[in-house]
């Protein structure tokens, strides 16, 4: 919230905690991007999500995803089903900059700055529509890090 020099910002609102979870992956030369939102994280549900993933990737025997991620406790073996065609590899710690997907969420958060939503639900829609709406163009430019390896197409 903005206020004049020397004052407090205003803002209203009734403190309450509900939490809205969006898991992106993103193929970082293509911008080409998976987005999912839930209510909650854990370990089953995480499983779930990249068994998903891997079917609307088309993941399988014939294409191979590596999916780079950080180290949270979710995110992590044992006891993590991995479905066939997905490998997992894991970023050092405490170096989100070096995940492409890290840099998706100021582009998706640009509608959520400074808003007040009545419910969860109204967050959720906003959410929603946000993924919906960004394409490869706009999010390319900040996967796309010179740095990491370019696909070989075949000619």
């Amino acid at each position: 919230m903005w206020a004049p020099k020397g004052q407090r910002p205003i803002a209203l609102g009734h403190h309450r905690y509900k939490w809205l979870y969006v898991t992106a992956f993103v193929q970082p030369t293509s911008g080409e991007t998976f987005w999912y939102v839930s209510n909650g994280v854990s370990k089953p549900f995480f499983a779930a999500l990249l068994a998903l993933f891997a079917r609307e990737a088309g993941a399988g025997r014939e294409r191979l995803i590596v999916l780079g991620l950080d180290n949270a406790g979710w995110h992590t073996e044992p006891n993590l089903a991995v479905p066939d065609g997905i490998r997992l590899v894991y970023l050092p710690r405490y170096s989100p900059e070096l995940q492409p997907a890290e840099h998706l969420w100021p582009v998706l958060d640009e509608p959520l700055a400074n808003r007040y939503f009545e419910s969860l639900a109204d967050l959720e829609r906003t959410v929603t529509e946000r993924c919906r709406m960004l394409n490869s163009d706009q999010l390319k430019p900040g996967t796309d890090f010179h740095w990491w390896p370019k696909p070989i197409l075949p000619t």
